[in-house]
């Protein structure tokens, strides 16, 4: 066998210390992971959230979020969450009142609010209930200091809220906040809000040590980074229940009346109902039901240990001297067949153990290899060079 080359294995050292020293190249590793989420299907089973699409108009009018509670509210699920932010106005006041009255009756209910770090000096500075056992640096975590979107005062007397901000710096398709600052609390996010509301815990039982996890009573460990954002499969809400209003509403006049129900209905009780409008402007399409039914399944995607990678690039080094003996054709044949392996080994790991394979750096040491050695000098013994086939002997 011949000699691993030198040449190859310093410099895939280098693009290791080079990919590990620069955010830019490991950030581009997230591309990756994005093309991972999007071609992997879960192996979680169906979770408990439900899905209501509300009409067009965001919000929607007070008589439409009228009927979704009274709809809702059949079945008994634990939590009612209401995405776009309720903010109707003078004009729609009696309206409005038709809604509080049902959501009077919403034994937990969580509507959406929007943070600022510009709030009005003139306004009243609302308090807002954060965690008390956090330990970690807090200097990633977005800051604010006011509330710029929220319901009206009737409402927020009978409700929770939960923040839906998206900062411009979070990617929001596949890093999810938990977590905010306010006025110097950690607090929490819609998302994070709702599964705490519907496991029943209260921030002061939930363990916070920001860049590490976010640890719940019950057992569960939620992996976060220094923002306080976690890494979501946005393809989780595939195994949610969705349907619209208009099938809401005819599922409880059809209870009512004593008449069956379709077979997903009774699965409301004890769930999380999201109402949302359709192509929500706020925010990214589901991204607030996928990282629900993360935290409900413990299905959060995590990185693999960088061992993997250091293992990788040590075969990657190892082969150079086996792969200076492939012809060109071969050699390209070879990093294309080990390349698709590679992605279809990725994806099939993340659907199942929500575990996270990089691929630039495994995959860009292998074309490195099979560039070095297209245009290296070959030996004598070079499989592309023609075979010199022998002179006949003289007679």
């Amino acid at each position: 066998m011949e000699r691993p080359s030198i040449w190859v294995i310093i410099v895939v050292l280098l693009l290791a210390v080079l990919f590990l020293r620069e955010p830019r190249f490991q950030r581009s590793e997230e591309i990756f992971l994005r093309w991972l989420v999007r071609h992997s299907q879960p192996a979680a089973k169906t979770v408990p959230i439900t899905i209501v699409e509300t009409g067009r108009e965001n919000p929607p009018a007070p008589l439409e979020a009228a009927l979704l509670l009274q709809g809702i509210l059949e079945f008994k699920p634990t939590v009612i969450a209401v995405e776009p932010i309720l903010q109707w106005g003078e004009r729609n006041k009696d309206q409005e009142q038709i809604f509080i009255d049902q959501a009077m009756r919403v034994p937990k209910l969580l509507l959406a609010a929007e943070l600022t770090a510009t709030p009005d000096p003139d306004a009243p500075v609302p308090e807002i209930p954060g965690f008390t056992k956090v330990t970690g640096r807090r200097g990633d975590i977005p800051e604010f200091s006011g509330i710029g979107q929220q319901p009206d005062e009737d409402l927020r007397s009978i409700s929770a809220l939960g923040f839906i901000n998206f900062p411009d710096e979070i990617e929001a398709d596949i890093h999810v906040p938990l977590l905010f600052q306010y006025r110097g609390e950690v607090i929490p996010s819609f998302a994070l809000q709702a599964a705490l509301l519907w496991m029943r815990i209260p921030l002061s039982n939930v363990k916070i040590d920001i860049g590490s996890f976010i640890e719940l009573p019950n057992g569960k460990k939620i992996p976060i980074r220094s923002d306080g954002t976690a890494f979501v499969n946005p393809s989780m809400t595939r195994r949610a229940h969705h349907m619209s209003l208009n099938e809401l509403l005819l599922a409880a006049q059809q209870h009512d009346s004593g008449a069956a129900t379709t077979a997903q209905l009774p699965q409301l009780k004890d769930q999380i109902l999201l109402a949302r409008t359709p192509n929500n402007p706020l925010g990214p399409r589901d991204v607030f039901a996928a990282t629900i039914a993360s935290i409900q399944t413990n299905s959060f995607v995590h990185r693999i240990h960088w061992i993997f990678e250091c293992v990788v690039l040590l075969l990657v080094a190892g082969f150079s001297g086996t792969a200076r003996k492939f012809s060109r054709l071969d050699l390209v044949l070879v990093a294309f067949a080990i390349s698709a392996a590679y992605c279809l080994l990725a994806i099939t790991i993340i659907s199942h153990w929500n575990l996270w394979l990089p691929g630039v750096l495994p995959l860009g040491a292998v074309w490195l290899l099979a560039i070095f050695c297209l245009f290296s000098p070959r030996s004598k013994d070079d499989p592309d060079l023609p075979s010199v086939a022998p002179p006949p002997p003289s007679l």
